[in-house]
């Protein structure tokens, strides 16, 4: 066995450091599942909670979306349905199935100074003129509780907004403020939740918590190549220290 561990060394060698690093790569994937699931369990913690007042106005410049997402708010104020927004939507949102619409951001004026856009719910494509659902353009002094969001990123396929036509592709609560040119907005906005609106639309609830988990698919996928590698490896030497073997037998009975 130490003659063929010598006489392999350098491959044997390679391929060990190498299973080592691939199956670092896998617990370190296992560990960032741990933090996930955390995450996921802090979120849902944090939607599920009794709502409580929204942080102070004073506040509001120096918040940082990890430390008030998906939190758990109560509101009360007025809607300018006057300066709603169309955030559109490939599909509808809260587990419905009514196809592609937009979701309804209005500006909210809060009892206590400032503005927060609510997004009041999805609504479908025939739905979008506030004419066709009238019952739902809530007037006067309202409560109303949600859920904290933070600015939505952009990637490479997300369509430019088009403000011209009031059509928006993410959900931006500066980009909206500068639209309608609101100084005293807040720089988050609040998903409505699920709470039932006359004439059944908007349909609130939107929020969708979309953080990929796939680190433990991941893991099992570094843990593999490493016992993969390491099986190729081990029958290489097998088969190349029998081929050693055999001609070492024709040569003695040559």
């Amino acid at each position: 066995m130490i003659a063929i561990i010598r006489r392999n060394f350098a491959l044997l060698l390679s391929a060990t450091l190498a299973c080592a690093f691939l199956s670092g790569l896998g617990i370190w994937q296992l560990r960032r599942l741990k933090w996930k699931e955390g995450l996921l369990a802090h979120i849902h913690d944090r939607m599920k909670a009794p709502p409580s007042p929204l942080p102070p106005r004073a506040k509001w410049a120096t918040l940082k979306p990890d430390n008030y997402d998906y939190r758990h708010v109560v509101l009360h104020g007025v809607f300018d349905n006057s300066k709603e927004s169309y955030l559109y939507r490939p599909g509808s949102t809260g587990g419905r199935d009514e196809g592609p619409g937009y979701e309804i951001l209005t500006p909210f004026r809060l009892d206590s100074g400032g503005i927060v856009f609510i997004n009041r719910g999805f609504v479908r494509l025939d739905k979008k003129n506030p004419a066709t659902r009238a019952a739902g353009e809530i007037a006067g002094e309202t409560t109303l509780t949600g859920v904290m969001r933070g600015p939505e990123p952009r990637n490479l396929f997300t369509p430019a907004d088009e403000p011209a036509k009031n059509l928006w592709f993410t959900r931006d609560p500066a980009a909206l403020a500068a639209h309608w040119g609101l100084h005293n907005a807040a720089p988050f906005s609040v998903d409505a939740d699920a709470t039932p609106v006359p004439g059944g639309w908007p349909q609130g609830g939107a929020t969708v918590v979309s953080i990929p988990n796939n680190h433990f698919g991941y893991a099992m996928t570094w843990f593999g190549l490493a016992a993969t590698l390491l099986g190729i490896t081990l029958d290489f030497v097998k088969r190349r220290e029998a081929e050693r073997a055999a001609h070492d037998s024709i040569d003695a009975t040559g």
